[in-house]
């Protein structure tokens, strides 16, 4: 049997006073007699009342406005295509309410890009930010902008500990890390060295990126059966030209290296270039 949902004519009604009343005690406004406001408070507890939003939202004639600033969707990154047509499906599933959502990207490879498209953003004063925060330094001083205008923001696909976001959505980078280090210790002979690739400009400033290296580092540190080198690589420009010179005299710098590890979503890139080489012990 399903219970009915208190309504605020039912606590109204129970306590013996006005539906205004009730309203001024739930939303702390206006002047209520302290044992009346006692009352209605014991009495939304009893009845376990929540506020409808979706009903409050329907009959709001104001606009929220929702920004997101995701990477730049490209051959080399078709992953984020999927994060703005999810978006775009949830906002047509709120068709009803009063939302609109404005779609921003950046160069992922570009700081200063980043930072004009959140200027931009906080020009916009929008009701709420979704944002993956790719560049920590810029990320961060996006969102310290955003807290002190009192603008809520939620991250995708990485998150700032530090900073006050409502949520997140995506993996546990370190976690999930982690596991590619386990599976990477049972296919690596024991006495052969394994090679972490990073492309990326600036390392440092890429947190994803090195909270990834973090969790697979992590598992060797502990019970792993792997006893070779752990060799990091970064290649800054990602083009094929580069990845064959750097990669290929890491290889020759290290000849016991048997498994590579990419934190990136370039692995593609390392398999083009060990299929064009005949690396087939890797």
């Amino acid at each position: 049997m399903l219970l009915k949902k208190a309504r605020i004519k039912d606590i109204a009604a129970r306590a013996g006073v006005s539906i205004g009343t009730v309203d001024r005690v739930l939303h702390e406004r206006g002047e209520v007699a302290e044992r009346t406001r006692e009352r209605i408070l014991k009495i939304v507890k009893e009845l376990e009342y929540s506020p409808n939003y979706i009903a409050r939202a329907l009959k709001s004639t104001r606009k929220f406005h929702l920004v997101s600033l995701l990477p730049e969707p490209d051959e080399d990154n078709a992953f984020w295509i999927k994060h703005s047509l999810g978006l775009q499906k949830a906002m047509n599933e709120l068709d009803p309410f009063p939302v609109r959502l404005s779609q921003v990207t950046y160069n992922m490879l570009n700081e200063k890009h980043f930072q004009q498209k959140a200027g931009n953003i906080i020009k916009m004063n929008p009701d709420g930010v979704i944002l993956a925060p790719l560049f920590k330094a810029e990320a961060t001083d996006f969102c310290n902008h955003l807290s002190r205008k009192y603008i809520p923001f939620v991250f995708l696909d990485g998150f700032l500990k530090e900073s006050e976001f409502l949520s997140y959505t995506g993996e546990d980078i370190f976690q999930s890390a982690r596991v590619a280090g386990q599976l990477t210790d049972l296919v690596t002979p024991v006495n052969k060295d394994i090679l972490i690739v990073n492309m990326v400009k600036n390392l440092k400033n890429v947190q994803h990126l090195n909270i990834r290296t973090e969790g697979f580092l992590s598992y060797f540190s502990g019970s792993a059966n792997n006893k070779g080198k752990i060799v990091k690589l970064r290649i800054s420009d990602p083009v094929p030209e580069s990845i064959r010179k750097e990669t290929g005299k890491t290889l020759m710098k290290n000849p016991e290296i048997r498994t590579i590890f990419v934190t990136g979503s370039k692995s593609y890139k390392i398999a083009d270039f060990i299929e064009s080489e005949e690396l087939g012990s890797l």
